[in-house]
Order: C-alpha cells, then sequence, then structure tokens
C-alpha cells in the first residue's frame, strides 16, 4: 500500500538531449514498452536520433544556450509531444536543479535525482561541505562563496602551488585548470571562468590541491525513494587528456575486493545521508599509498555506464526508469556480482597530433566493428556539428580478463571506418597497446607522461605513399577498369603527386603486363598484386604479405585505413601550388576550427611577439588560444566576441615588423 502511494507511472519519455545518449534511453524505453520524444537544435535537424523518435520537437538553433539548455523550449517540447517524463541524459541540463524542478513543477517526472538533491550533491562546493561533515577524506581546497580575484589567489597561495581550479557546476573537465605557479594563475582563473559560465551557466570556481599521478576512481550507485541504496562498484577513468576522461575500465586494476567495499560503504552512506534517488556517481582520487579523496558527485548517468553493465549484467537505464516511477530498486547489496572485466574509448572527432584539436564537418563514410557494443548516432554522410562535444562514439569490449578485453578493443579500433572528419581511433589504440596501460599501472599523468610513444606515426610514410597512389591510380574514374590477371595495354608509368600529412610526395605508377602494379618513390621501387577490388576495399599483396586496405575517394581527396591507421590524402597532381599563407606566415591568424569568439586578446595597434594569444575560441565546449605566427602590430581585427567563424576565416591580421 505504501509503495503504491510513492508510484509516480509515465507513458512518454522525452529524452531531453541528442546523440548517442538519446539513442541509448531510447533504446531501454521502447523495450519497457515507453513512448519516445527526442528535441533536437538548428544544427541536428537530420540527426540520427530524431529520425528514431516517436516524434522530434525543434527546440532553437545551434548554440546550446539556444537550445538544448533551454529550460523553457524542452518543457514546451515535452507538453507538445504529449509526454509526460523526462530522462535528461547527460551534460546538457542533467545536472541542472532548476531544469529538475520545472520538470516537476510543470507534472512531469523527471528521471533523475530531486532538486534538492541535485544542489547538495551538483554543486563541488556543496557536495565537498557535505562529505567534510560526514567525515569522508576530501582533498584540501577552498570553496568559498567569496570568489574576487584577490581571495582566490590568496587560497591558492595557502593551498600551495601547483593547485586544481574547478567548476563548482558541471563536469567533463570543463573549467578545470591545473595552474603551475602565482604567475599563472589570474589568466588560468579567467579562462577557467569563460569556459564554466559558456558550459554551465555559472562562472564560480572551487580550489584543489593538486595531487601527484593519482588515480580517477568513481563509485556507481543506486538509491530508491523508498530508502533502499546500493553500489555497483568501481570504474577506473585515470587515462585524460584536458581533464576528460578517454578511457574507463570496469573493474580498476588498482583497487582490491577490501579497497571496493570501503570506498562503496562511503559512497552508499553519503547517498543514504540526502535520501538519494536515482543513478549517481561519486568520484575519487586515489594516491599511491591507497588513500582516497572525495572529489565530486554527478547526479546523473555516467558517460561510461556501460563497462559497469557489462560486468553486472544490469540495465542501468532500466533501473533509472523504474526508480524513477517510484518502484524499489529490486537489489541489495548482496544480489550485485561482477564478471569479467570491461573496457570503453571515447571516440571523439579531434586532431591528436596537434593538441587534441575539435574537428567538425561530414562523416563520409562510417562503418564500426560488429562484435563490440557500440554507442553512437552517426551514419555514412551525417554532418558533426562544432557547438557540442567532440565525443562522437563510445566503443565497449567485454571480455574474461582485462587482457582479453583490452586485445577485442584494439582490434576494434584497427577495424573502424570514420573517413572524412579526423578522430583519435589511432591515438585510442596506441594507449591501449602501451605498456603502462596494458600492465594496469596507468594513472591520470599517463598522457602527459607518454605523449611522445603515443603520438608517434609508426607507419611508414614511404610506403603509405605508394599505396595511396596505386588507389589513386586504380579509383581514377579515368583509368581503365581493373581486371584480374595479365595486361596487354602498354605500361607508361603516369606520375601521381599527393600529400599525405604535411608532406608532398611524387610517385610513378605504371601497370605491368604481368597484371601487378608498380608504385616508385624516391628510388625504391613497391609491387603491388590486387587480388579483389571494390568500392571501399582492397585485397593486395606486396612485399610477401597478403593485406586488406578500406579506402574512399571523394574528387581529389582520399581517406585509405591500413593496418589501423587512418591517412587523408590529396591528390595534388593536377593541383595548383599552394601558398605557404595559410601557415600564418602571411600575418592572417586563421580560425584551426569552427568555432564561436569567447575573447579577443589584443587591440589594433597593439605589438605583439610570436606566439603571444591574440584570440581565444570555442569549439565543442572548449577553449582554444590562437596565437601570433609572426611578430609585428595589430593591423586589423576582423571578429567580434561572440562571433560564430568557420575554419580558415582570418581572425585578426598583423603587419610583420619591418
Amino acid at each position: 500500500m505504501n509503495v503504491q502511494m510513492k508510484l509516480t507511472p509515465f507513458r512518454k519519455i522525452l529524452i531531453a538531449n541528442r546523440g548517442e545518449i538519446a539513442l541509448r534511453v531510447m533504446r531501454t524505453a521502447r523495450r519497457l514498452g515507453y513512448g519516445v520524444a527526442a528535441v533536437y537544435s538548428d544544427a541536428d535537424r537530420d540527426a540520427l536520433h530524431v529520425r528514431e523518435a516517436d516524434e522530434a520537437v525543434r527546440i532553437g538553433e545551434a548554440l546550446p544556450s539556444q537550445s538544448y539548455l533551454s529550460i523553457g523550449a524542452i518543457i514546451a517540447a515535452a507538453r507538445a509531444s504529449g509526454s509526460d517524463a523526462v530522462h535528461p541524459g547527460y551534460g546538457f541540463l542533467a545536472e541542472n536543479e532548476d531544469f529538475a524542478a520545472a520538470c516537476r513543477d510543470a507534472g512531469l517526472v523527471f528521471i533523475g535525482p530531486s532538486p534538492q538533491s541535485i544542489r547538495a550533491m551538483g554543486n563541488k562546493a556543496g557536495a565537498k561541505a557535505i562529505m567534510l561533515a560526514s567525515g569522508v577524506p576530501c582533498v584540501p581546497g577552498y570553496q568559498g562563496a567569496d570568489q574576487s580575484d584577490t581571495v582566490m589567489l590568496a587560497e591558492a597561495g595557502k593551498i600551495g602551488f601547483p593547485v586544481m581550479i574547478k567548476a563548482v557546476a558541471g563536469g567533463g573537465g570543463r573549467g578545470m585548470r591545473l595552474v603551475a605557479d602565482a604567475a599563472a594563475f589570474p589568466d588560468s582563473l579567467r579562462s577557467a571562468r569563460s569556459e564554466a559560465q559558456g558550459a554551465f551557466g555559472d562562472p564560480d570556481v572551487i580550489l584543489e590541491r593538486a595531487i601527484a599521478d593519482p588515480r580517477h576512481i568513481e563509485i556507481q550507485v543506486f538509491g530508491d525513494r523508498h530508502g533502499n541504496a546500493i553500489h555497483l562498484g568501481e570504474r577506473d577513468c585515470s587515462v585524460q587528456r584536458r581533464h576528460q576522461k578517454l578511457i574507463e575500465e570496469a573493474p580498476s586494476p588498482a583497487v582490491s575486493p577490501a579497497l571496493r567495499a570501503r570506498m562503496g560503504a562511503v559512497a552508499v552512506a553519503a547517498i543514504k545521508s540526502i535520501n538519494y534517488e536515482g543513478a549517481g556517481t561519486l568520484e575519487f582520487l586515489l594516491d599511491a599509498s591507497g588513500d582516497f579523496y572525495f572529489m565530486e558527485m554527478n547526479t546523473r548517468l555516467q558517460v561510461e555506464h556501460p563497462v559497469t553493465e557489462a560486468i553486472t549484467g544490469l540495465d542501468l537505464v532500466e533501473l533509472q526508469l523504474r526508480v524513477a516511477g517510484g518502484e524499489p530498486l529490486g537489489l541489495t547489496q548482496e544480489d550485485i556480482a561482477f564478471s569479467g572485466h570491461a573496457i570503453e574509448v571515447r571516440l571523439c572527432s579531434e586532431d591528436a597530433s596537434h593538441g587534441f584539436m575539435p574537428q567538425s564537418g561530414r562523416m563520409a563514410l562510417w562503418q564500426m566493428p560488429g562484435d563490440l557494443r557500440v554507442e553512437h548516432a552517426l551514419q555514412s554522410g551525417s554532418e558533426i556539428p562544432p557547438f557540442y562535444d567532440s565525443m562522437i562514439a563510445k566503443l565497449i569490449s567485454h571480455g574474461t580478463s582485462r587482457d582479453a578485453a583490452r586485445r577485442q578493443l584494439i582490434q576494434g579500433l584497427w577495424q573502424a571506418v570514420a573517413f572524412g572528419v579526423t578522430t583519435n581511433q589511432a591515438f585510442l589504440a596506441a594507449c591501449l597497446a602501451h605498456p603502462a596501460f596494458s600492465s594496469g599501472a596507468a594513472t591520470t599523468s599517463f598522457i602527459s607522461e607518454h605523449r611522445d610513444e603515443l603520438l608517434a606515426d609508426s607507419s611508414d610514410s614511404s610506403s603509405t605513399a605508394a599505396l595511396a597512389a596505386l588507389l589513386l591510380y586504380v579509383s581514377d574514374q579515368n583509368a581503365p577498369p581493373w581486371r584480374k590477371g595479365r595486361s596487354l595495354a602498354a605500361a607508361f608509368p603516369l606520375p601521381v603527386r599527393l600529400e599525405l600529412g604535411h608532406a608532398s610526395h611524387d610517385l610513378e605508377v605504371v601497370r605491368e603486363r604481368d597484371g601487378g602494379y608498380v608504385a616508385s618513390l624516391d628510388g625504391r621501387d613497391h609491387r603491388f598484386e590486387i587480388d579483389e577490388l571494390d568500392i571501399h576495399s582492397i585485397r593486395f599483396r606486396s612485399h610477401g604479405l597478403t593485406e586488406t586496405a578500406r579506402f574512399l575517394r571523394i574528387d581529389d581527396r582520399l581517406f585509405v585505413l591500413h593496418r589501423g591507421m587512418t591517412s587523408a590524402v590529396r591528390d595534388l597532381t593536377r593541383a595548383a601550388p599552394v601558398s605557404a599563407a595559410a601557415a600564418g606566415g602571411d600575418g592572417k591568424v586563421r580560425a584551426a576550427m569552427n568555432g564561436r569568439v569567447v575573447a579577443v586578446l589584443v587591440k589594433p595597434g597593439e605589438r605583439v611577439e610570436a606566439g603571444q594569444p591574440v584570440m581565444t575560441l570555442e569549439a565543442m565546449k572548449m577553449e582554444h588560444v590562437h596565437a601570433a605566427a609572426i611578430a609585428g602590430t595589430i593591423s586589423a581585427i576582423d571578429v567580434a566576441e561572440g562571433d560564430q567563424v568557420t575554419t580558415g576565416r582570418i581572425v585578426v591580421e598583423i603587419e610583420a615588423d619591418a
């Protein structure tokens, strides 16, 4: 009877998010018999989550502040679609107490914790205060209300450098900066506040002592409105870049059963103290001695929830829906059992070799491996807009052992086809294969410590150029069609000039009478015999090896996936000479990506040195500083703060010193 009084049934769910998480929630909701509705911005008009929903409602323009962060528009969309519940996904408004309250005020079931719980634990400063009062170890720091520059600098000095600046709201590394000394603190504080304001609508930050080389361990928890609470073990999220997670696994190679029980007990006690309902995650830093410190709580589903699902056999979205409907969890701590090991990688549209610069554009060919769990919302031809997070997919493996899961995931990354937009695919595979990761020793400093090794190009550029030249030759619409076997045609070498990476290569390609091909580069002959050739794949023999490569040609562009490496090639055979101006040597600073101008750092007439920051753009929720390539005087500023710019647009002009 008491349970019945606490039920809040619903029949149709509006998913207030986009991309892969929207499709993920739809999958479970439909299995349980719920209707699903989507929302979309102008940038997502043709997105897969829009087409897959029962109904979809436009909520505004491309920028998140005008669409996915608009509480009024989302409430109106729920009414328009006939939805009586809202799932916030993660990011955007998922940890916004005002949004949760607005949903409940509108008579909608919010699939998440109460506004009070979000307020208590979703704010880093408030959460730390609750934890400290409960005797939970926390990272020493400052979370006071006085946010003035003077007080913040003084508090940083008391804590001792290096210090971490963290946005009080949200997560995902936004509004977070590691500051080495007092001289760098003012600029880092300004940048962190700006990023926090843009991402979460709240510029406030806290300060924490930087703990050297910790592991990032999080505990998955669930609570219901009947007083039940459990944890589902830990995830190790130590492999990060820009304080954003790239690889997550469960269980952690550094957590023993005894430590898991201790951390889990702390996490469960914390959520019970605030009568927490739904899914949540408590995040800790684990130092080399085995001591752990509370950092923050995420009052939502996490991006990395699939690894927990893999080892527990539970559907976390189903648990969310059942708890939101008022049902008891139906699980005790003794019911939770773990099986095998799971690892997740975040495939991001970014250029790892250039500071993880975010990339946007058209994904011309998209084919994911069929033997892994892959969460995504893309298909060939999908547009990746510059306004949202750079994560475009998650690949998850589950094996009987950690090493089995790791090997499966490396093979999956080698097979994944993502042509048209640069991704971190090869970088992720390099991380998984690195001895520090394979041995289970990776900490949060893993990428910074091993960056050069992880970014090293292990491919043979000569062989790659030769294969690219062969593919340009056989895929040319004017070339004679390929046929297996001997050829009676005269063997005339054809010149091919191509750009690979940032270098150009001049080759000659000839088909010999025996049916083979020779690509000559710098006096070295590369011989190929083609066994099979179709529109996107080639199977060939070269230097005693039989291999397969995937490829796509679009006009003068060629994309090749070979030995796990994706190469973007440009056919320069008929192209006019390229000017070096694009490198900035002409004094013009060009936008390195599609993005929004968030700060103009110079004024007309101001003198700048080479390497001096002149402009800050925001793309995919991160800020990126653009610097002068030459020394000189600012002659023109071609954009204003708030402008949206496209890749290559001139933003600042510099007149070189005489």
